[in-house]
């Protein structure tokens, strides 16, 4: 019997989930249906809620903490109970899954898969695609929207930090003194020698900030899939210097959302601010969300992502002359 890469086999994300408020915890009946997309020899699995009703999708991807099920339990089912379509995604090497055999992983993989993604989804469906990232996926969803163009309506981002910034990078490593020591020495990654070199997540940047309840950060970093995750050289190298195709100042694509928690002790307001007030030629948005965490499991947060989200498709829509989404009951 084929077998596929599946959350029901993986014990860790219904261990995080019980961190959560009860109403973001997924019973049986709440599951997403689980898909495998085959990419370059990756067998990338796939949270999906289906509304052949909702007039727009919203395809969320994960940071380097925390995985595809873990934005399904935060946004993707409360957006589907809100009436709106949703996909997470499991990036190469985390989550459930399955990478090519032989293959090192980039973030330049993760940009492309993610444009790959999103025109493989409007080749089959042509509702508009919104884009939503969590720390790091922020950052991904513009560069998938400098690639894919017009076909991503709008990008909201947890956080949007740009690397090349010296006081940004510094900011997100785990000590400045770290930060200053390890930065240099990125070019290593390029080196076929150390490319395939793995080193974890938690000794490269503040992965104990990630949520500011202990019990569920002990969880978190027990995950292999997600916070307690190693990564290649080749993989921090290209994540901690990013190509950019359009510089913000150039950037026209779609609208921008920040939905920026409140109590993140990682990646406070300026980091993303500093990217954001170069955006110019597309409406920013920015909305805070009490009392969360970097990766929020806290009310009144959740509930502020959420219902800012949907009025940020509202708007964007209505804007563009298109009819907007029906607030659901949640």
């Amino acid at each position: 019997m084929q077998t596929y890469p599946s959350y029901r086999d993986q014990a860790a994300w219904s261990r995080i989930q019980s961190h959560l408020p009860e109403g973001y915890r997924l019973a049986e009946a709440d599951l997403p249906v689980e898909e495998i997309w085959s990419w370059r020899g990756h067998r990338i699995h796939l949270d999906r809620y289906l509304r052949p009703e909702a007039p727009a999708r919203v395809i969320l991807f994960h940071g380097v903490g925390t995985n595809g099920r873990q934005m399904t339990t935060i946004l993707g089912h409360p957006l589907a109970r809100s009436g709106i379509e949703t996909v997470a995604i499991d990036m190469p090497g985390y989550g459930v899954t399955a990478v090519a055999p032989g293959a090192t992983v980039t973030y330049d993989d993760w940009v492309q898969a993610g444009v790959d993604f999103v025109e493989a989804e409007m080749a089959r469906d042509p509702r508009p695609v919104y884009l939503y990232g969590l720390s790091a996926g922020g950052m991904l969803t513009y560069h998938v929207a400098c690639r894919a163009r017009a076909r991503v309506a709008g990008i909201i981002g947890m956080t949007f930090l740009d690397l090349r910034n010296r006081e940004v990078a510094l900011g997100a490593t785990l000590t400045p003194l770290l930060g200053r020591l390890s930065l240099p020495m990125l070019p290593l990654g390029k080196l076929s020698g150390l490319r395939r070199l793995r080193l974890p997540m938690r000794l490269v940047g503040k992965m104990h900030a990630l949520v500011n309840d202990r019990a569920a950060m002990r969880d978190l970093l027990a995950d292999g899939s997600s916070a307690g995750n190693w990564v290649s050289m080749a993989f921090l190298e290209s994540f901690m210097r990013p190509k950019f195709d359009v510089e913000p100042e150039a950037f026209d694509v779609c609208p921008v959302l920040l939905t920026q928690p409140a109590e993140d002790r990682w990646t406070p307001l300026w980091m993303s601010t500093a990217f954001l007030d170069r955006i110019r030629r597309v409406p920013v948005r920015r909305v805070m969300l009490e009392n969360a965490s970097h990766y929020p499991i806290e009310e009144p947060g959740l509930t502020r992502m959420r219902d800012a989200i949907l009025d940020f498709i509202h708007a964007t829509r209505a804007e563009s002359g298109m009819p907007a989404p029906e607030r659901a009951v949640a």
